[in-house]
């Protein structure tokens, strides 16, 4: 099962705000703003699952473990947009929501709801939803930029 989170962040990357387009890189800013999505997709769901599923730990562990590996990620995002001149004003608080509300509309789709977050639960767990795993041009393109 494939969750929309590939399609979160390809909109993410070619959608970019119009007060974005004064940055220095607007698309690698809007690339980088699909990080914060990603975070998000995964909070979101993990957080609903855990709620919907009688509570079951393994999803908060998956969110925790998931931040954990991608934390580096998420900091480098926002360093290098700062050296590029910074976001417009919204910018990441609107990747977030797109991130969030793309990943509810997919699980509210789903015709079985616990099939959906199980399958879910394993795509974070194997590491499938990593922002290393979902956006490594981005990744590397910000990397080659912060080791300059």
């Amino acid at each position: 099962m494939r969750f929309p989170i590939l399609l979160a962040a390809a909109w993410l990357i070619v959608s970019l705000p119009a007060s974005a387009q004064d940055a220095s890189d607007p698309e690698l800013i809007g690339e980088l703003m699909a990080f914060h999505g990603s975070k998000v997709i995964v909070s979101a769901m993990t957080t609903h699952c855990y709620e919907t599923t009688g509570l079951d730990a393994a999803y908060k562990t998956a969110n925790d473990n998931w931040y954990l590996r991608n934390i580096g990620f998420l900091d480098l995002a926002d360093r290098v947009i700062a050296r590029l001149g910074g976001a417009a004003a919204g910018e990441k608080q609107a990747a977030e929501n797109y991130g969030g509300s793309q990943i509810m509309s997919a699980y509210n789709q789903a015709e079985d709801k616990d099939t959906f977050c199980r399958a879910f639960l394993e795509q974070v767990q194997s590491g499938a939803l990593d922002i290393d795993k979902q956006l490594p041009a981005a990744l590397q393109k910000a990397q080659d930029i912060a080791s300059q």
